[in-house]
C-alpha cells in the first residue's frame, strides 16, 4: 500500500429504496489514517451507503470522490484501491479457508503464495483450521476467513460491513490490531458497527443515519 495521502469525499448523497428515502444531503470527508464509523438502526441505509461508496449502488443524488476525482470517472481504477468485506461471508462453504483465500487472490489476477496464505490465517486466529471445510467452521471462524483477505491486500481503502459480527473477544482484539496497523500505515477505513469502536491513537469519525 502506498504511503501517499488519499481521501474519500461524499457530497450531498441521497439514496432511495423503492419509494422510501433512506438518507439525504449526506456529506463527509476522510483522509489517510482516519476511520469513519457509520451507525444507525436496521434499515437506516448503512449497507446501501457502503455499497454506494464501493460503486455497487448508484445514489439518487450527490457525488463520491476518491482523491478528488469522481469514482465513476475511472471505476476500474477505483476498485483496485479498495477492499470490501460485506455482511455475508463472500466465500464458498465447501472450500477450506486456504482454498478460499487462494481462489480470492486468483480472482484478483494474483498468483497465490501458500506461505503468505497460511500466515494470514494464522494471524487472524485460524491456525489448525486452514484445511477444514468452511461449512464446518463456527460463525466467528467464518468471519475470520472473510477478514483474512485484508491481510493479503495492499489497497488503501477498506470498506467493512459489520466486521465485528460473531467475533469473540480474541477475534475482536485481532481485528482492532489489524485496523490500527492499516491506519497507522496511511490506510483509510469505513465500517458499520452496532457497537462503539474505540482504537488507541486513531482518529475516528462517527456518522449516524437516522
Amino acid at each position: 500500500m502506498t504511503t501517499e495521502s488519499n481521501s474519500l469525499h461524499a457530497s450531498q448523497l441521497r439514496c432511495e429504496r423503492g419509494n422510501r428515502t433512506l438518507f439525504t444531503d449526506l456529506s463527509f470527508h476522510i483522509s489517510s489514517g482516519q476511520l469513519l464509523q457509520i451507525e444507525g438502526a436496521n434499515g437506516s441505509g448503512k449497507t446501501t451507503l457502503l455499497r454506494s461508496l464501493c460503486g455497487l449502488f448508484e445514489p439518487s443524488a450527490g457525488n463520491i470522490f476518491w482523491c478528488q476525482q469522481p469514482i465513476n470517472a475511472d471505476s476500474m481504477g477505483y476498485h483496485t484501491q479498495l477492499s470490501y468485506v460485506g455482511h455475508l461471508p463472500g466465500f464458498k462453504l465447501d472450500l477450506s479457508p486456504l482454498e478460499n483465500l487462494a481462489f480470492a487472490q486468483g480472482m484478483l489476477g494474483q498468483q497465490p503464495h501458500p506461505p503468505a496464505l497460511m500466515s494470514a490465517l494464522d494471524n487472524i486466529g485460524l491456525y489448525g483450521f486452514e484445511t477444514t471445510p468452511c461449512r464446518a467452521l463456527s460463525a466467528g471462524q467464518r468471519r475470520r476467513v472473510a477478514l483474512a483477505r485484508l491481510l493479503l491486500t495492499k489497497t488503501p481503502l477498506w470498506i467493512l460491513d459489520e466486521p465485528y459480527t460473531a467475533l469473540d473477544r480474541a477475534g475482536t482484539d485481532r481485528l482492532n490490531a489489524l485496523l490500527v496497523q492499516h491506519l497507522q500505515t496511511g490506510g483509510l477505513v469505513i465500517l458499520t458497527s452496532h457497537q462503539s469502536v474505540n482504537l488507541q491513537a486513531v482518529t475516528i469519525q462517527r456518522l449516524a443515519l437516522q
